[in-house]
């Protein structure tokens, strides 16, 4: 009676069936109406063996590791932990072998700054783990990032929705991408050890309190980095859709520092029911699943699903032998 009003409610736009019961959880595994069997990538020439057997060995032979990039001294270095030496298996070094062009000593350099970097960001595990689910938790109360179905050759999706971000911009929100990444590789079946990166620019009022916004191109240029440099053979494929004129811009700007091989794997404004089938991919996609994000439903069980894959992984770790170099067919069986 005051003349307010009643506040206005935002347009709900994650499409939904309202009169159709809601998934809210993630997918453990891929379905089984995918028939694609994935399979690593095989050593091509002769010299490709004995690249992989002089870096091998080198990380066999070698004991200390840095613990930060950059200027570490010695005295600080410290051995590989179980989850680290797991993580160093035979095909992580064959794909940093590939993206260094068989270079041995470029490898290993690569390799070793990984390390590195994984130890000072907090994801290698042990006494290194400090990015974890409770630290990022918050960043994902509106599902603005989501490890949800496999495409059609099993790759883990991850969905990344800038119109529905919940924080203003910090150092957390690059934690809680690597984060997903690292989980969407948790999610990986045996065979598989590429993800599907799926990014959607459309504005979602309902779930995004702060008004979404293009990162800033140095931020773009550093998850590049971050991405092309530590993650190297990670990406299996790249969809944008929905993009808004400033995210062309964007993409124009940091197109440059983007590699050939991460060129080739994007895809723009195709639908991302091309590579998703119907069972895997969200209603507001247009696929079959009734999906709708609830957070409290979706983060547990997605993490808690996580932490089982890993678990799996270190319990195939110490059965065949615990050490570096071990295939990740064996590390992954029955996942």
């Amino acid at each position: 009676m005051f003349g307010f009003g009643k506040s206005k409610e935002p347009v709900k736009e994650w499409k939904v069936k309202d009169n159709e019961p809601k998934v809210t959880k993630t997918f453990g595994r891929p379905s089984s109406s995918l028939t694609h069997e994935p399979s690593f990538e095989k050593m091509e020439k002769d010299n490709h063996l004995a690249a992989y057997n002089a870096v091998l060995k080198y990380f066999k032979e070698k004991e200390l590791y840095p613990v930060k990039e950059g200027d570490c001294p010695e005295a600080d270095w410290k051995p590989l932990n179980n989850y680290e030496k797991a993580w160093l298996s035979k095909e992580c070094i064959l794909r940093y072998l590939r993206a260094c062009n068989w270079i041995e000593k470029d490898c290993i350099k690569r390799i070793t700054s990984s390390i590195a970097w994984r130890r000072e960001f907090g994801i290698a595990g042990g006494e290194f783990e400090i990015v974890t689910s409770d630290l990022v938790k918050e960043e994902n109360e509106t599902g603005k990032q989501l490890v949800f179905g496999y495409d059609d050759e099993k790759r883990p999706c991850l969905f990344l929705m800038n119109g529905r971000q919940n924080t203003k911009a910090s150092d957390r929100q690059i934690q809680h991408l690597i984060y997903m990444i690292e989980k969407s590789i948790d999610y990986m079946p045996q065979g598989q050890d590429k993800l599907c990166l799926c990014v959607d620019f459309k504005k979602y009022p309902e779930s995004c309190p702060y008004e979404s916004k293009v990162p800033a191109v140095g931020l773009g240029k550093q998850i590049l980095y971050i991405l092309q440099y530590h993650y190297p053979e990670r990406l299996g494929r790249a969809m944008f859709i929905n993009m808004p004129v400033l995210a062309n811009i964007f993409l124009k700007l940091c197109w440059p520092f983007v590699d050939p091989y991460t060129k080739q794997k994007c895809k723009f404004n195709e639908p991302f029911g091309d590579h998703i089938q119907n069972d895997q991919l969200a209603y507001n996609f247009g696929g079959d699943i009734n999906y709708e994000y609830i957070h409290n439903e979706y983060w547990d069980d997605f993490v808690a699903k996580a932490n089982i894959k890993r678990d799996v992984i270190l319990a195939n770790f110490e059965k065949h032998g615990a050490d570096i170099g071990l295939s990740e067919w064996e590390l992954r069986e029955g996942l």
